[in-house]
């Protein structure tokens, strides 16, 4: 069982974090009532995809894949290597997550926003309360 933990489990530590992140951020946008609550389990969840994703583009004893070309000495022939992909690092994961945390960010800030609207007009950001002031207000109109 041990010899399991070791060989699955620990070599992989960043993905289970990953996951339990995740688990955390999910928990709190399902079960808690304050809208504030929820985004900050959004917010959770969204470190804990970028986490994984990030997680995925790294890669043991990689390099960046920057291939520098010079110039054969003159006189000399061209000699060319073959290039193996396995050598480098995919920087598409990084790159699209760093758009993730811009886009994120500004969802956040919205919200927040948004949530200081609700606040000002309702005096409350507890979902079931909000609910019942609108089914209140709904029969009025």
């Amino acid at each position: 069982m041990i010899e399991l933990f070791r060989q699955h489990v620990v070599p992989h530590g960043n993905f289970w974090f990953a996951v339990i992140l995740m688990m955390i951020g999910l928990y709190a946008m399902i079960t808690k009532n304050n809208l504030v609550k929820k985004l900050i389990g959004m917010s959770i969840f969204q470190t804990a995809i970028i986490l994984f994703y990030i997680s995925i583009g790294v890669k043991d004893g990689a390099q960046i894949p920057i291939i520098q070309h010079h110039a054969p000495p003159p006189g000399a022939e061209e000699h060319h290597e073959a290039i193996n992909p396995d050598d480098y690092s995919n920087p598409l994961p990084h790159v699209l997550m760093l758009t993730a945390i811009v886009v994120g960010v500004a969802t956040l800030g919205v919200a927040l926003a948004v949530s200081q609207v609700i606040y000002k007009n309702f005096g409350t950001l507890e979902e079931d309360e909000l609910l019942a002031k609108l089914e209140a207000t709904k029969g009025d109109v």
